[in-house]
């Protein structure tokens, strides 16, 4: 009996020991959960913390730099424009007469280009080109010559003249230029009261762009001059420049003037007056020495437009030697110093063709 009681008690004991055991398994198990569960929650609170202590990212826009807008200026003159059409606007050409009797003339003052050339028997002869400039009276306009014909092809331009030349007359009838002839567009000249004939045929540049319009010829294509900002600063070494042409009615100086970074231009010993703006004061002058001599009919002067040369630009109160090219009738007018295209200040060219047979000049 008593061992019965014994085994009983020792059975009771090892199941009391399972359970013990089995509850202190399923504590630890709980305690192992609880303390899971509180890394995750500690955890997670951590990186909350961190995120929300953590310094916005700050986006940065990348702004594109915006370039000035590149400025547009004219092939001729170097004024600036409103946009890139502009500088096709149509170029006309108007021959100027420069004999004594014609004297002050109109609308030189108001031209882009001009070039100065002897016609015959030492007389000169002006050919005025405009594009963006206007000019409400030009004249006394004369007849053409060949040469000149090389020059307004350099800039896809209009002539407007009275006759002309045998040789000129052939070449600007041939169907392949802007002939202007005053004999066949009566309506866009007219001959004034207070001067008389030869002397009085005038036009303006309204007509001639009207006239252009009726054939069609509503742009010039052309490679114009390169252009650079005035330097008034520039050492001065040509305040004074005399040219001769031809003789004393003919031949020409000119006096830079600081105020306006010009030249006033002179002729036969007086001031050379636009009559209705005054003394003519181109910005630049342009001096190209160029072969010359008397054309087949043994009067009228001829010049060798085509090839190249020597040339003197004088601008801003300084000399500078220069090479002038020309490849053919059509072909741009280039002036290189260096090898490269010559930079021009913007304002009136004017450019005088200094024949080796009569032509000379000099300046201090």
């Amino acid at each position: 009996m008593k061992n019965k009681n014994a085994n009983k008690r020792k059975i009771l004991s090892i199941h009391f020991k399972h359970k013990q055991t089995k509850y202190i398994l399923i504590l630890l198990f709980i305690l192992l959960v609880l303390a899971i569960t509180f890394l995750i929650i500690n955890l997670n609170k951590k990186q909350e913390n961190a995120s929300v202590n953590k310094p916005a990212e700050v986006k940065v826009e990348k702004k594109e730099e915006k370039l000035p807008p590149q400025k547009i200026y004219s092939s001729l003159l170097g004024m600036e424009l409103k946009n890139k059409e502009e500088l096709q606007k149509p170029v006309l050409g108007v021959m100027i007469e420069n004999s004594v009797p014609a004297r002050p003339q109109s609308g030189l003052k108001d031209a882009e280009v001009v070039f100065e050339a002897v016609a015959e028997g030492g007389i000169t002869r002006f050919l005025a080109l405009y594009q963006h400039n206007t000019s409400n009276l030009i004249g006394p306009v004369r007849s053409l010559r060949s040469y000149y014909l090389d020059w307004v092809g350099s800039y896809n331009a209009s002539i407007a003249h009275v006759g002309g030349s045998y040789d000129a007359l052939i070449r600007a009838r041939d169907g392949h230029h802007r002939d202007m002839d005053q004999f066949f567009n009566d309506s866009t000249f007219w001959r004034s009261r207070d001067r008389y004939a030869p002397h009085n045929v005038y036009t303006t540049t309204n007509n001639l762009h009207q006239l252009a319009q009726k054939y069609n010829w509503n742009s010039s294509n052309f490679q114009g001059f390169s252009h650079r900002d005035d330097n008034k600063e520039i050492q001065k070494d040509a305040k004074q420049v005399n040219i001769t042409i031809s003789g004393y009615l003919y031949n020409s100086s000119y006096n830079y003037n600081q105020e306006c970074n010009c030249y006033l231009r002179n002729q036969a010993g007086s001031p050379h007056l636009d009559r209705e703006k005054g003394q003519i004061s181109p910005k630049v002058l342009i001096a190209m020495k160029i072969n010359n001599g008397r054309a087949s009919d043994g009067y009228h002067t001829n010049y060798q437009t085509i090839g190249s040369g020597e040339a003197i630009v004088f601008q801003e109160g300084k000399a500078m030697a220069v090479e002038w090219h020309k490849d053919s009738e059509n072909s741009p007018l280039y002036f290189k110093k260096d090898g490269k295209n010559f930079e021009f200040i913007s304002g009136q060219k004017w450019i005088v063709a200094i024949g080796n047979y009569d032509g000379n000049m000099s300046w201090q």
